[in-house]
């Protein structure tokens, strides 16, 4: 036979039922309490929420007043994907809200920004990544620490395309040409490592020779822009004086055929005009000889001055001429 099992329930039983159902009514309601707490959450205008139930997986969701399983069965991770991040290299903005925004350490900062160029010279090169969470499942749970990966992309990246390039392309003119390549193979590799990122811009900030060199480097580039500002000069009056003499040239040459044609015009006026008379004459060659030579004496003889008309059998012209003219040129 069993043991027999006996309960003794203490006088005092009743007296002590009523702060026992207080007791274990307020840990009903604090548990109440805690579960309605722990249900309801806000996701901000910017971000999105990614949901875990038991550790997996469960959903993302927009912007809003939402609700989860309580006590942990649900949690939510808040990501700011509206939010535009950058990362520097080679510098630091002090007050940055993004820890990963640049390296602290100003050893570490000179390393980022020493790069070796395609024709084996060596520059400091200054640049800013601009980003945003793309994907939140991903930036949260494919990558350990995506930002401090995407750091050491970028760096990888800038020093390839810096090294397919010569020293002048780096600091002078291939500076768009670096950022658009620099995007291009930026954006390949956060993609094929799944980090969650879109990459919005790549900048190149100072780009400078070493600092040991800079001072020659800088006479370089003060010559080179002395010569093409000296090209240009030579350029604009060149601009200038052959537009000019080509007018010139353009403008004697008019004048000259202009004056051919008035010329030739002239010449075959007249040649009409000798042919015209030629015709007139031989129609009636005394009137026309004697209306020509009356023109002729006409036109000719007002300018010979003073005159003497002899006729043909004058022997002796002296006593008619009046030797002792007055001083004004008359005759006494």
């Amino acid at each position: 036979m069993g043991q027999r099992i006996e309960i003794h329930v203490p006088e005092n039983f009743d007296e002590l039922r009523g702060p026992l159902r207080m007791i274990v009514g307020g840990i009903a309601v604090a548990l109440l309490a805690i579960g309605l707490f722990t249900m309801i959450y806000t996701v901000q205008a910017e971000s999105q929420g990614v949901v875990l139930r038991f550790g997996r997986y469960s959903k993302t969701v927009d912007p809003g007043l939402r609700f989860k399983l309580p006590f942990g069965i649900d949690k939510v991770f808040i990501v700011p994907v509206k939010r535009q991040m950058k990362q520097e290299f080679g510098f630091g903005t002090v007050g940055a809200t993004n820890p990963y925004q640049y390296n602290p350490s100003k050893e570490e900062q000179e390393q980022e920004k020493s790069m070796v160029t395609g024709d084996l010279n060596t520059a400091t090169v200054e640049w800013i990544v601009q980003y945003r969470i793309d994907d939140p499942r991903s930036y949260l749970f494919k990558v350990h620490n995506p930002d401090d990966t995407l750091r050491d992309v970028s760096e990888s990246v800038m020093r390839t395309v810096v090294g397919d390039r010569t020293v002048d392309e780096v600091i002078t003119i291939g500076r768009q040409e670096i950022e658009s390549e620099a995007l291009s193979r930026l954006q390949e590799k956060v993609n094929q490592y799944e980090l969650g990122l879109s990459i919005d811009q790549v900048q190149l900030k100072n780009v400078n020779p070493p600092q040991p060199v800079q001072p020659s480097f800088n006479e370089v580039n003060q010559a080179q822009q002395e010569r093409e500002k000296m090209i240009n000069v030579a350029n604009g009056e060149y601009n200038k004086e052959v537009p000019k003499a080509r007018g010139e040239a353009e403008q004697k040459i008019q004048g000259a055929e202009g004056y051919a044609l008035k010329r030739v015009n002239e010449a075959e006026g007249d040649v009409a005009k000798f042919n015209a008379m030629l015709t007139e004459y031989l129609k009636a060659s005394d009137v026309t000889r004697q209306r020509i030579y009356l023109e002729t004496m006409k036109e000719i003889v007002p300018k010979l001055g003073r005159k003497i008309v002899i006729d043909e059998e004058a022997k002796q012209i002296l006593p008619l001429l009046q030797l002792n003219p007055d001083e004004r040129g008359g005759r006494r």
